[in-house]
């Protein structure tokens, strides 16, 4: 029975290498028509949740899951990963660390994620990448809510801290909740103490108003940015472990 169960396991890993396109081949196909995934989430709940919005993403490329699951990340995960795109997604899993080797010969890549709107980021910037050069955007500032007030004007002013870069009039800017992004605008006014400034810099509290919007929670990201070159290079499998977060 065994010597049964292993010659099984060998000869899929066999077709799995001869189906399998190496890192090389994925980069440079402009014509690869989907991206194929497995995916692992940690109950059937989130599972659900993730592949209908995994379905959802618009990115002019199919993300097809071809093998799905509940648990920690396994043999056959890698094994199923070989003969689709080489690329294994884990939401809240984790990855038993003998198969690291294995990543790396087999050459599968296992991203693993806390949060769904990275997953879900990260998987659309793959599949972009897949099929034409799209433009990039430069992040200027970060800063996360910590307070919410009332507005006159038919929306909310978000009190912020600046955690990095720095937030400043004119600047586009987008709110990001744990679903991904929420608004996108451009700063039109910002507030330290009822005094109006032109830019608030890291660990400055600042208020910016937001019109017709009022969705915002304390927790969310506000990011600044401005368009930026175009990116060109399309993703390849690099075989390991990321944790994402």
């Amino acid at each position: 029975m065994g010597h049964k169960h292993n010659l099984q396991h060998r000869k899929a890993r066999k077709k799995a290498r001869r189906s399998h396109p190496s890192g090389r081949e994925i980069g440079t196909d402009r014509q690869q028509t989907r991206l194929e995934i497995v995916l692992k989430c940690a109950s059937a709940g989130s599972l659900q949740a993730v592949v209908e919005a995994v379905n959802k993403i618009d990115s002019g490329l199919e993300i097809a899951v071809i093998s799905s699951g509940v648990g920690s990340i396994n043999k056959n995960d890698l094994v199923m990963a070989a003969t689709g795109s080489g690329l294994i997604i884990g939401y809240e899993v984790e990855v038993n660390p003998r198969l690291e080797q294995t990543l790396m010969s087999e050459r599968i890549e296992i991203r693993l994620y806390r949060v769904i709107y990275r997953l879900l980021d990260g998987l659309r910037k793959i599949a972009e990448s897949m099929v034409s050069s799209v433009p990039t955007e430069v992040i200027s500032g970060r800063a996360r809510v910590i307070a919410l007030f009332k507005s006159c004007r038919h929306g909310i002013i978000l009190g912020c801290e600046v955690a990095e870069g720095r937030l400043a009039l004119g600047n586009e800017f987008r709110v990001v909740t744990a679903m991904g992004e929420a608004y996108r605008g451009r700063i039109e006014s910002l507030h330290r103490e009822d005094v109006a400034v032109p830019v608030a810099t890291v660990g400055q509290q600042v208020g910016l108003q937001i019109r017709d919007f009022k969705r915002a929670a304390v927790g969310d990201l506000v990011e600044a940015f401005r368009p930026g070159k175009s990116q060109t290079v399309p993703w390849r499998v690099k075989p390991g472990l990321t944790d994402s977060g």
